[in-house]
């Protein structure tokens, strides 16, 4: 064999590697791009269910809604047309003037305003710092903050009493001298501003308030 016919032999060899290489390759390419389409294929089944369910519910929904009134009966709805309410006016106009005639009194405007003005106003209640206040002035001892919040509480459900807002309205009516204010240890407790602090031996004194 001559030196250029072996040659041709290593380098169709070399091709025929490299084409087989490139072969197999392919194959797979094609075994993956197969694979993602029959993925997108699966996806885009399920969204088409899925807007199927969807618009058989939009229209369930569209069939269970009343429909809104509409324009052919207006009375339904309590407008009154045109010509009605000019009738009804000028009734209204003919008994005012037959009234006046017969010196029966008018119900007016200003009889009106005046009926508001002479009913009686619901009394306001009490504030919170009132509250307090006079709860200290019945008190013989002193009270901590959440002492005072569980009685203003029973003695007022309604008002949702809370031991913080108790606390600092304490606070300022200390900070105004409108109330006094003794610290035992790590406990705080209140009175009246003209209340001496009576605290004697500690089977007598107050529960102290541990949410100081």
């Amino acid at each position: 064999m001559t030196e250029s016919a072996s040659a041709a032999t290593a380098l169709a060899s070399q091709y025929a590697t490299q084409v087989s290489g490139d072969l197999e390759r392919n194959v797979k390419e094609q075994e993956r791009i197969r694979a993602e389409i029959d993925t997108l294929q699966e996806q885009l089944a399920a969204l088409h269910r899925d807007h199927t369910v969807l618009m058989n519910i939009r229209q369930a929904l569209e069939v269970a809604t009343p429909p809104a009134a509409t324009a052919e009966a207006p009375e339904r709805a309590g407008v009154v047309p045109a010509p009605r309410r000019k009738a009804a006016a000028a009734a209204s106009r003919s008994k005012q003037r037959a009234a006046s005639r017969d010196g029966s009194p008018q119900r007016g405007t200003a009889g009106g305003k005046q009926a508001r003005k002479t009913a009686p106003t619901k009394a306001a209640e009490p504030t919170l710092v009132e509250l307090i206040r006079r709860y200290l002035d019945t008190q013989t001892e002193p009270r901590s903050a959440a002492e005072i919040a569980i009685d203003l509480g029973q003695a007022h459900p309604a008002r949702g009493v809370k031991a913080t807002v108790v606390r600092t309205t304490l606070e300022n009516l200390v900070a105004k001298n409108r109330a006094q204010r003794t610290k035992q240890g790590t406990s705080v407790f209140y009175t009246a501003p003209d209340a001496p602090a009576q605290v004697t031996n500690p089977e007598q004194q107050p529960q102290p308030d541990h949410a100081e």
